[in-house]
């Protein structure tokens, strides 16, 4: 069966020229207009039915896609692209999977109701989000690699990370243990990535890790609990602030000074850190959920040719968690 994907190949267009066409936009010249259109005939592609809603724009509502929802980071994002979506007039559907074996058909039913998806890390696989795309819907990738030609959207994690192994380094930290999974999400394993190739090229500097059971606080105690019976090393890095919070929360019952026994750090930098002086990384949470909004309505209006992938900048916050203590960045 031919598919949205092979219009636009045979038209030599892009797939969102193909759903201007299907949706009857302006913004298409006559002659490409006849193109796709003989395209479609040529092919004999028939629009499924998310074709045909999204050519009579009834829905006007978006939805984006969540692993959880637990936590600061996730609601920072959601408030982001919520901000946006209602500046545009467009309402949200929100479906968090958890893990859920079906997940997949929980996202090809919400591609049902909705104009247009936005996918936060690896809630469906590589084939669910091509199969999604291949069916005309304008998707957006948040906080996931690039799959084809699915516009993305990410945070930058390895040079920022390997900037915080550096300063662990330079604070005479020589042991470290990265505590968080790489498994579960890319942008982990991308923080992973950037500590361990730094860690690996510096001298009697050595690198072990720990899979918490989880992304929030009780996780983190409990890794510190591990750790502390083990033989604590000097520098936990950890995969998130709610992770780190809950080191820090452990090592204090257990009366380990930090940092003079041992700095913390965290990623995110959400409002808790700030107020338990957690040495971190600085994503901009929001902002990425509202540049998934903006992307997802601009291929929705069939406004956007190309598809862009976008890092956005994050940045090291040094606090009293790490020995070197100094003024945060405003």
């Amino acid at each position: 069966m031919p598919t949205i994907r092979d219009v636009a190949k045979q038209a030599g267009v892009s797939i969102a020229t193909v759903s201007r066409v299907l949706r009857k936009h302006d913004n298409v010249s006559p002659s490409t207009r006849d193109r796709v259109l003989n395209a479609v005939t040529d092919l004999k592609f028939t629009p499924s039915q998310l074709g045909r809603s999204l050519a009579e724009r009834r829905h006007a509502a978006n939805g984006i896609v969540f692993p959880d929802l637990s936590g600061p980071f996730y609601a920072e994002v959601l408030l982001g692209y919520e901000e946006v979506a209602a500046e545009l007039g467009r309402s949200v559907l929100i479906l968090s999977t958890h893990g859920r074996d079906a997940a997949p058909a929980m996202v090809h039913d919400l591609a049902g109701r909705v104009d247009g998806l936005v996918l936060f890390g690896r809630t469906v696989t590589d084939e669910v989000v091509g199969e999604i795309a291949a069916r005309g819907l304008p998707v957006v990738l948040l906080a996931r690699p690039r799959v084809g030609d699915v516009e993305s959207v990410n945070a930058e994690n390895t040079a920022s990370a390997a900037a915080l192994a550096q300063h662990l380094l330079d604070d005479g930290r020589r042991s470290f243990c990265f505590v968080g999974d790489p498994a579960t999400a890319p942008d982990i394993a991308e923080r992973w990535q950037g500590v361990e190739s730094v860690v690996a090229n510096a001298r009697g500097a050595s690198l072990e890790q720990v899979r918490p059971e989880g992304f929030g606080e009780d996780a983190g105690a409990s890794a510190a609990h591990r750790l502390v019976a083990a033989g604590l090393l000097d520098a936990l890095v950890c995969a998130n602030d709610e992770l780190a919070l809950g080191v820090l929360t452990e090592l204090r019952k257990e009366a380990i000074d930090v940092p003079g026994q041992v700095a913390v750090t965290g990623w995110d930098d959400v409002m808790a850190a700030r107020y338990a002086g957690l040495t971190t990384v600085r994503q901009p949470m929001r902002e990425l959920g509202m540049q998934a909004a903006r992307h997802l309505d601009e291929l929705i209006r069939g406004e956007q040719r190309e598809p862009r992938h976008d890092v956005l900048p994050t940045q090291l916050v040094v606090r009293s968690s790490c020995a070197h203590h100094q003024e945060e960045p405003a």
